[in-house]
Order: C-alpha cells, then sequence, then structure tokens
C-alpha cells in the first residue's frame, strides 16, 4: 500500500506577521490619541471656566459604573459557564447531533468561555454607566421632609431611591437570566440536560445550578412586585397620578400577596436544588401566574366595577384631594392667590386715573414685528444680525423702571460674501458682535419706530455712558463656531471690532481680545489637539497664532451652562441684560422629576410651545415636579459662567450639590445690579398655567366635576398656537403700585377646539425680584389669579380679535392702510386688569410688501367690555374709549404721528453719520395721507350728520384712492 503524507500547511511569512501587528498598533494608537485629543480639549474647555471638577466627576462616575455594571455581568456569566463544564458529566452517551456539536465548539470552547462573558460584560457596562446619575442620585439623595399619605415615606425615597432601585432590580434580572440562558445550554451541549424519548435528564450537578439561579430570578420578581407598590405612586391611575381607591385597596394588597407568593416559590426553588423535586416549584409557578391573574387584574376589576364605578365620587374624593395637594406643592402654586373678580364692562371718563402708572407702561413696541426695523435702523453691516424675535428687560432710568425691548448686534459670519468666507476672516479677523440696542417697550417716533436709549456703532445711549460699559460680545447665541484670538501687548491688532464710514473696510477699528475667554492654543500641542477637534489644519499652521491666542468655542450661552450644569433644563428664552457695566446673558435653569407621589405629569414640550417657542425635544419631557433653583449668567465679553443658587430650599439641587460640590455660588454674592434684571422665568409661568387650568380648584368635588376646567386661549394671530404670556409692568388688585409681571389668561376648557372664548380667568406673577444685592424682594414669584365673576361675560382674545377684524370703521381704516404695496400687521394682544375690568391693547404696524421690511406703527387698538376705539396712538385710543378723558394715558402722549408714516425703510446710517429717520416726502405717501385724512372727515362728518360735509369728504377719499391706484401701477 502506498501512503502519502499530508501537505505541509502554509507557514506565514514573519514579515507579513509583523506589518500586520504594525499596522494593528498604529491603528490602534491613533484611534487611541483621536479619543485622548477630544477628552483632553474638553478637559482643557472645563479647566478654563473653572469647572474642572464636573467634567471629572462625569468622566468617574461613568467609569466606576462602566466597570460595576461589567463585572456585575461578566463575572456571574463566567462562573455559571466555569461551573456546567467543569460539573459535566464525565462519561455519557451523547446523541449523534449533540456529538457534531461538539465538534463544532470544541475548537471555540476556551474562547468563548471567556468571550461570552466579556460580550455580555460589554453591553452591561455601557447600559450601567447611562445610570451614573441615577446611582448618585442614590448616593446623595436628602430628606424633603414631606411624606406621602400612603405609606408614610418621605418624597425623597420615590424622587432619589426609587429610580435606582429599579434600575438595579431590571439589572439583576439581566443578570440572572443571561446566566441561566447560558446554564442550560452548556448543560446541554455536554451532557448535563438531556432530551429524548419524552423524557428530560437533569444531573445533580446541573439541577442545582439551573434550580438555584432560576429561584434568586422568582426572588428578584418578588422584590420587584413589592417596589411595585411604590411605583403605584407615580402612575397614572384614571383621572389622577397616584393610587386611587381601587388600587389603594384592591392593587396595593394583591401586590404584596403576589411578592409574598414570589418568595415562597423562590423558596421552593433552593428547596428543589436539595431534594431534586421540580415538580413543586413548577407547580408553584403555575399557580403564582394564576394568581396574578386573579389578584393582580380579577380583584381589582371587580372592586372598580362593583364598588367604585357607581360611587365615584364617594370612594375616590380622598384620592383626588391628595393628588390635587401633591400637584399644587410639587409646581409651587400651593400659594396662589385667588380673587373673585367682577370686570367692569362699561367704560366712562375718569375711569383710569387709579391706574395711570399702569398705562404709561403698556407696550406699544412687540417685539415679535419690530426686529426687521431694528435691523434696518441698526445693523449697519450684512454680517450683524439681532435676534428675532427681540428680549424684554427693564432698566431703571432717572429713577424710573422703563421697560424695554433689547437686542444684542451678534456677528453672524454667515452672512459676510462667499467670496469673503476665507478661513482667516472667519475664525481671526471677524471675531465678535458689538452692543446691543435698547428701546423704550411703551413708546414711538412720529414715524412708528422705536425711541432708542442705546444704539449706534460706536455705542451710545444711557447703557454706554458708564465709564466701565463693555460693547463687544464675543458669546452670543449667533457667534461663530470657533475664533482665535488674543496676542502679546504691542502686537497690531487684526479682529474688527466695529467698521466706520461707508464703505467696506474704509477705516474699520480693530481690537485685540484681552480677557480669558477660552483654552490656549499657544503651544504646538495645543494647536494639534484642536486641529483635530475642527478638523481645520489652518489652526495647526496659521503663522497669526501666537503663544497667547485663545480659541473661543461653545459660545451660545445656552450651550456653556448646561455643560457645566448638566442636571439643570435650561429656560428656552435666554436673554441679554448690562450688568454692573457688561453685557451678560442671563439664563434660568430648572431642575426636574418625574417622581414626586402623587403629583400629576405635564409634557415640557406641550406646555412651553406656543406661538413664540417651537417645539422642542426634552431628555425628560414628562415631569410632575419643577422649580427654578438657578440663575445662571454668562459674560458677553469673556464667556464666564456663573451659577447661583436661587432656591436653596430645593431637594433636588441640595441633592445635585452633593453630586456637584462647590459650583453654585449662593443668592447672597448677586448684586444689585443683577437681582434688578433676573425676572420670574417663562418656562415654568408656562408649565403652572398649564397645571392651573385644571388644579386652580382647591376641593375633590369640582375637580371631580370638571365643570370650571380652563385652557389657555390661542394666540389670536396664529390659531394654531397657544398664546404666550406676556412681560409688563402693571399693578394686579390688590397691589399698592405696578411691579414687572408676567401675565396670562384662562378661557373654559373643551374638547375637538369648541371653547368659548370668553375670560374665566387672569393669571400674574410678580416678576420684579428687587434692586438690594444678595436679598430677594418679598412679593417676587407670588401668583395671583381674578377668577372671572360668572355674572360677568368678558371677551376672551379670540373673541376681542374678531370684533377688531369684524368692525366695519376699523376694517375701512385698515383697507386704506393696505392701499398700494403695504402690508398691515397686528401686534400682540395684551390684557390689562384697569379700570375695575380688563383693557384689551394691541399695537397695528404697517410695512412694505417689497423685499425690505421696515414695520412702523400706525394705528392702536383697543378694547373694554364691548366697546373699541382704533387711534393713532395708545393714548388718544384710550380717550377715546373712554369718553374722551380716560384719566390716564400711554407712553406715547408726547408723540404727535405723522399722517401717513412711511411704510418704507429708512436708510440706516453709517456709524460716522447721524442716525435721526428721515421723513417721507414721495408723491404716494403724500396721497396716502389725503387717503386717511378724508376718510376721517367722513366719519366725524357722519357722527355729525352733516351730508354736505360727508359728500366732500367721500369725493376726496374717492380722488385720493384712484390716485393711489394710478401711483400703484406706475
Amino acid at each position: 500500500m502506498t501512503t502519502t503524507s499530508a501537505p505541509n500547511r502554509a507557514t506565514p511569512s514573519p514579515s507579513r506577521r509583523i506589518l500586520a501587528i504594525s499596522l494593528a498598533i498604529i491603528a490602534a494608537l491613533v484611534v487611541g490619541f483621536f479619543i485622548f485629543a477630544s477628552l483632553y480639549a474638553d478637559w482643557l474647555w472645563y479647566d478654563q471656566l473653572g469647572f474642572q471638577e464636573v467634567l471629572v466627576t462625569q468622566w468617574v462616575g461613568r467609569v466606576i459604573m462602566f466597570v460595576i455594571g461589567f463585572l456585575g455581568m461578566a463575572v456571574p456569566v463566567w462562573v455559571t459557564i466555569q461551573l456546567a463544564y467543569r460539573l459535566r458529566p464525565v462519561y455519557v452517551r451523547l446523541s449523534s447531533q449533540l456529538d457534531r456539536y461538539q465538534e463544532v465548539v470544541e475548537p471555540l470552547r476556551r474562547l468563548a468561555m471567556w468571550g461570552i462573558p466579556v460580550f455580555f460584560g460589554f453591553f452591561a457596562g455601557f447600559a450601567a454607566s447611562t445610570q451614573w446619575q441615577t446611582t448618585w442620585l442614590w448616593l446623595n439623595g436628602v430628606a424633603t421632609d414631606v411624606t406621602d399619605p400612603i405609606f408614610n415615606l418621605d418624597t425623597g425615597f420615590y424622587m432619589f431611591a426609587m429610580p435606582f432601585y429599579s434600575a438595579l432590580l431590571g439589572f439583576v434580572s439581566a443578570v440572572l437570566l443571561v446566566s441561566l440562558l447560558v446554564t442550560v445550554v452548556v448543560s446541554y451541549l455536554y451532557g448535563s440536560v438531556r432530551v429524548g424519548q419524552r423524557e428530560l435528564r437533569i444531573s445533580k450537578s446541573a439541577r442545582i445550578q439551573i434550580a438555584v439561579i432560576a429561584g434568586l430570578y422568582v426572588l428578584v420578581q418578588g422584590v420587584s412586585l413589592w417596589l411595585d407598590r411604590y411605583l403605584l405612586m407615580v402612575q397614572n391611575d384614571d383621572r389622577i397620578t397616584g393610587p386611587a381607591y381601587t388600587s389603594v385597596n384592591a392593587v396595593i394588597p394583591g401586590l404584596s400577596i403576589l411578592a409574598i407568593s414570589a418568595i415562597v416559590v423562590a423558596i421552593l426553588f433552593f428547596v428543589t436544588a436539595i431534594i431534586g423535586r421540580w415538580r413543586y416549584p413548577l407547580v408553584a409557578t403555575a399557580v403564582l401566574v394564576v394568581a396574578t391573574v386573579v389578584v393582580g387584574v380579577g380583584y381589582p376589576w371587580v372592586v372598580n366595577t362593583f364598588q367604585v364605578t357607581p360611587n365615584k365620587i364617594n370612594y375616590e374624593a380622598q384620592y383626588y384631594q391628595y393628588n390635587i395637594d401633591a400637584t399644587k406643592a410639587a409646581y409651587g402654586v400651593s400659594d396662589l392667590e385667588q380673587m373673585e373678580f367682577s370686570a367692569a364692562t362699561d367704560a366712562e371718563a375718569g375711569q383710569l386715573r387709579e391706574d395711570a402708572a399702569t398705562t404709561a407702561q403698556i407696550r406699544i413696541m412687540d417685539p415679535t414685528i419690530i426686529p426687521p426695523t431694528v435691523r434696518q435702523l441698526e445693523q449697519y453691516r450684512a454680517y450683524y444680525q439681532f435676534h428675532n424675535p427681540l428680549d424684554v428687560d427693564r432698566y431703571e432710568i432717572d429713577g424710573q423702571s422703563q421697560d424695554t425691548v433689547v437686542s444684542v448686534r451678534e456677528l453672524d459670519v454667515n452672512q459676510l460674501d462667499a467670496a469673503a468666507q476665507t478661513w482667516q476672516n472667519t475664525s481671526l479677523i471677524y471675531t465678535h458682535g458689538y452692543g446691543l440696542v435698547v428701546a423704550k417697550g411703551n413708546d414711538r417716533t412720529t414715524e412708528g419706530e422705536p425711541v432708542f436709549l442705546e444704539r449706534g456703532i460706536p455705542a451710545s445711549g444711557f447703557l454706554s455712558d458708564q465709564e466701565d460699559f463693555e460693547p463687544r460680545v464675543y458669546f452670543g447665541e449667533m457667534s461663530p463656531q470657533y475664533s482665535i484670538v488674543g496676542a502679546p501687548e504691542g502686537t497690531a491688532p487684526i479682529e474688527l471690532d466695529y467698521p466706520t464710514g461707508s464703505s467696506e473696510g474704509s477705516g474699520d477699528v480693530k481690537t485685540t481680545f484681552e480677557g480669558d475667554g477660552g483654552p490656549s492654543v499657544g503651544s504646538v500641542f495645543n494647536r494639534l489637539i484642536y486641529a483635530l477637534k475642527f478638523q481645520s489644519e489652518q489652526i495647526l499652521f496659521s503663522d497669526d497664532i501666537n503663544e497667547d491666542s485663545q480659541i473661543l468655542y461653545d459660545r451660545d450661552p445656552a450651550t456653556r451652562v448646561q455643560k457645566v450644569a448638566p442636571y439643570l433644563q435650561l429656560d428656552s428664552d435666554p436673554y441679554p441684560s448690562v450688568v454692573d457695566g457688561r453685557i451678560v446673558w442671563i439664563i434660568d435653569g430648572y431642575t426636574r422629576s418625574a417622581n414626586y407621589p402623587y403629583s400629576s405629569t405635564v409634557s415640557l414640550q406641550e406646555a412651553i410651545s406656543d406661538s413664540n417657542t417651537t417645539q422642542q425635544r426634552f431628555g425628560l419631557d414628562n415631569i410632575n415636579y419643577i422649580r427654578n433653583s438657578v440663575k445662571a449668567t454668562v459674560d458677553a465679553y469673556d464667556g464666564s459662567v456663573t451659577l447661583y443658587a436661587w432656591d436653596e430650599t430645593d431637594p433636588v439641587l441640595q441633592t445635585w450639590q452633593k453630586v456637584y460640590p462647590s459650583t453654585l455660588k449662593p443668592i447672597s454674592e448677586m448684586s444689585a445690579d443683577l437681582m434688578s434684571h433676573v425676572r420670574y422665568p417663562t418656562d415654568l409661568f408656562k408649565v403652572q398655567r398649564a397645571i392651573l387650568g385644571v388644579y386652580h380648584v382647591s376641593d375633590a368635588q369640582s375637580f371631580y366635576q370638571r365643570d370650571n376646567a380652563w385652557e389657555t386661549p390661542n394666540d389670536p394671530q396664529n390659531d394654531s398656537e397657544l398664546q404666550p404670556p406676556y412681560y409688563l409692568s402693571m399693578q394686579m388688585p390688590g397691589q399698592t403700585s405696578p411691579s414687572y409681571s408676567m401675565f396670562t389668561t384662562f378661557i373654559p376648557s373643551a374638547e375637538a377646539g369648541n371653547a368659548r372664548n370668553v375670560l374665566m380667568g387672569y393669571l400674574a406673577v410678580d416678576s420684579n425680584a428687587g434692586d438690594d444685592a444678595g436679598t430677594l424682594r418679598d412679593d417676587y414669584g407670588k401668583l395671583r389669579m381674578l377668577v372671572i365673576s360668572a355674572d360677568t361675560t368678558v371677551p376672551g382674545p379670540g373673541q376681542v380679535q374678531n370684533t377688531f377684524n369684524s368692525d366695519p370703521l376699523i376694517s375701512s381704516q385698515i383697507n386704506l392702510l393696505k392701499q398700494g404695496q403695504s402690508d398691515v400687521l397686528n401686534g400682540n394682544l395684551l390684557t390689562l386688569p384697569v379700570g375695575g375690568g380688563l383693557l384689551y391693547v394691541q399695537p397695528v404696524f404697517v410695512q412694505s410688501s417689497g423685499a425690505t421690511k421696515l414695520p412702523t406703527l400706525q394705528k392702536v387698538l383697543v378694547s373694554f367690555g364691548n366697546d373699541i376705539a382704533f387711534e393713532d396712538t395708545l393714548s388718544e385710543a384710550l380717550d377715546a374709549l373712554f369718553g374722551g378723558d380716560a384719566g390716564a394715558t400711554g407712553g406715547d402722549s408726547d408723540v404727535t404721528p405723522t399722517p401717513g408714516a412711511t411704510t418704507q425703510p429708512t436708510p440706516a446710517p453709517t456709524p460716522s453719520e447721524t442716525t435721526t429717520p428721515t421723513e417721507p416726502t414721495d408723491a404716494y405717501q403724500v396721497a396716502l395721507q389725503e387717503a386717511q385724512q378724508a376718510m376721517l372727515d367722513r366719519d366725524a362728518a357722519l357722527k355729525a350728520g352733516d351730508l354736505t360735509a360727508f359728500a366732500e369728504a367721500d369725493a376726496r377719499l374717492t380722488a385720493a384712492v384712484e390716485q393711489l391706484i394710478a401711483l400703484g401701477a406706475q
């Protein structure tokens, strides 16, 4: 017989092996360096801001939880695999199929015995690392000294401990299930578990291992059932959050029974591990399943159907009251001051005399409409932009509080010409915005434009007159992705400070950043780090970068605050103020929870969205507890972030302060100037009004009947969105003087949008924190609600807007304003409690329908009860509405409007020119003025019954309209 030897295996080339290993090492080093570069850049950013411990806490938390999760999964799985393999039968007859399985598995056995635990361990580690905040809250949770009415447990248990226990039980359950699965698979592959001929045979070692793991799993489920009793406190139950009668008297006892039963079943599994009788635990498990259906579902259904439903208010009233009280406490509305308000509806002369201070501050400059006007008058260059809508604020001028509309002149490099958008321009030269505009909210020029208190380039006004005023804006909502600034003393500046002259680049003023606003890129290594981060080789090779250069990035104020305080939910409306000579962004931060017992849940997305705020995504959207616990400021020049503990009694904030110690300053360190500009936050007020639509009632009977449920009306200018709340300085009934406040209105709630648009409630909150350093004014945050008497019908915003739109006299005048190439824009419809009733005020703007927009205020609509007026100024409208003399005036009382003021843009003055708008003189405007005057004369003649004068005015109106049509055609 001839034999042939097997061919020799090919021997890998040593050079190829070395090359492959070298490439793998190089790839690993490259990937590792990129990861290091990202982490190191983060460290530099946090370290420069002085919040490095925030980053360290996050890193440590994630790493520790990853290790715990990895070991918590990998070790039990590895142990179960090892036990199942080592305790396998030595001699056992296997089927041919198992033999084939083993032939496939055996070469990979060592790899699998280590690889499977590592595989599951990595997944568990990453899952556990996402729970580091939950774990740290449990470790640092504080007591609230408030207990729930069912279990008498501190509410801190529900907010801090219960989420951790739920996550822990879920993790342990997953570990036990995986361990049970791999035990069964290994035992089957190696003969410890055999299936055949209608018979299941399990070796003693496998039986013990499987029974113990199964018993532990059932035991964990028993503990989970016991915890489910507490979870009911934050789950919806019929009409409320929290357990009602059926849950308290049927579901909770049932869960207790099932939890104890599960523990008994687990004990039977442990007994089986000893005596080898599977029948007992299996029968007990089946009984447990049946008991779950009977006790967990059947019995509660019987109680609810035959006992509670026919007598709902009798059985549920107590639990409804728990829900009312807890919800009001969780949303901070327990101290709501309600007042029955019998609103006057008849307008009489002198009726507003006692409210003169309020009417003087009524805002007629709508911050959502005038941004194009501000942009045309104050932009100067295309790369300067203003936020839309403008923000509102107040300043003390000559000893008087003045409501204002404000906006920062920010830099938007995307508006540069395409040819100018070079790296050097966008990163080194165009680095910052300049100044801000401040205009009176309650006044206008004769042309209907804003009355500026601060404006221009260079900055001029009551703010820039301060010696220490810093107008440069390096950190804002439109700032470039990054800028590189700074240079040694004596170096020629290259940053554009502001333009001068009428032509681009002629005589521009240059500057050099002198603050500490970003990490240093003076070293080659740091330049390499940021070249990788921003994927820009210019950072590494530019000759304009020097040893004093800094890189400014993450410049949006909200982004900066969110990074240094990741536990906060930030208000959607950061606003700029000038505080102690510096432009700063003020941002409200909220702590919130979804686990306050018996408190109803609100969707942040739905509550906050309105015609001014688009829907947003939130990591924690459905909440049932919220506090404005932090006020944050971001310096617009150097980007420094300061966090103030605004509500030091908030237990959630106290817990986070233990997680991130030394990141907050006490309120006592807030300056008087800063205190005068902080305000009650918009988003919190929106959430509270969403709650108060239902929870303005205080007794269970009214809550159950829901015959007095309210809702926020839709914006009259956008019927698909809610009307936003507005800030105004006003005096509510019961107050002795006007205060900076925010208000909203309520109409009856109805399904499918069939609400009757009449006022049911008026809610205002005192937003004036005072002007004493470190001391909060007593009335700040005071919620006052006027409950409109059922005997009086007060039109709601939608009804008032409809009255404005349908009135023949007003419609004819608005149609006249629309003649030619003009559009009419209705401003915000404000509601004020003055004159013993509710006054509606709406400014009316006119703008060109062409490409260039310049809305100017032309008219003011007012309404009180069923009476309306439509005049050139607010003061004239109030007098016309209240019998010729309202007894009070608006902020525009000294204004004599130019009839038919231009709707075309006044050219923006250059920095070297005057900023006083020019008066229009074109033929079209003259004809428009003649038409308006003819209409006024015709209306006056009609009221006086003078038919001759009426005919003469009508003829003049017809001629003027024909001239307008002819000019429009040209």
